[in-house]
């Protein structure tokens, strides 16, 4: 059962051994943080041990990121996996009729309400760790950033004012 924002894990964590998989969309609209041009879509593939949920998922989006030398935004393709262990406590209503398993997490950051996942907190997690760390323009392993020069080749105004400066002074020595 998939509430909005949640999918049910419940049948999982009180049968271990059963497989679940599900098809998941989110825009992380309650991101302020994070822009993307086109939803999080994927698989979601749910596996309990009994003792453990085991979560993957094969994600992809497409997101803007800012580049770490001209500071010019620039749009590109994020796939990424995500595997997670999650401790189940109790004992499963499938061995007992008078217990309940139930999914317990530490996270600062809740990822679950009862046995549901909350997705938009679940796929965040893996998508900021997807992100480089210094975002290049595409295109650009060595010379100038696509966005600090035209097509012609010469350097456009992007960047910081201060670094517009002093390149205005290396080329008037020159």
């Amino acid at each position: 059962m998939a509430r909005k924002g949640l999918v049910d894990l419940n049948e999982a964590v009180q049968h271990p051994g059963r497989k679940l998989e599900f098809r998941i969309e989110t825009s992380l609209q309650s991101e302020e943080d994070i822009d993307l041009t086109t939803p999080v879509i994927g698989i979601l593939r749910v596996v309990s041990t009994g003792n453990l949920l085991l979560v993957e998922a094969d994600l992809e989006t497409e997101a803007v990121l800012e580049c770490a030398r001209c500071a010019a935004p620039f749009s590109t393709n994020l796939s990424f996996k995500m595997k997670e262990e999650f401790q189940v406590e109790g004992i499963p209503s499938s061995f007992s009729h008078d217990s309940y398993a139930k999914v317990v997490t530490d996270e600062p950051e809740p990822l679950f309400q009862d046995n549901s996942l909350i997705i938009d907190h679940f796929v965040r997690q893996g998508l900021l760790l997807s992100f480089p760390t210094q975002p290049i323009c595409p295109g650009t392993s060595e010379g100038p950033c696509q966005g600090y020069v035209t097509d012609s080749g010469t350097p456009v105004s992007h960047g910081h004012s201060a670094f517009e400066s002093l390149r205005s002074l290396i080329e008037d020595n020159l």
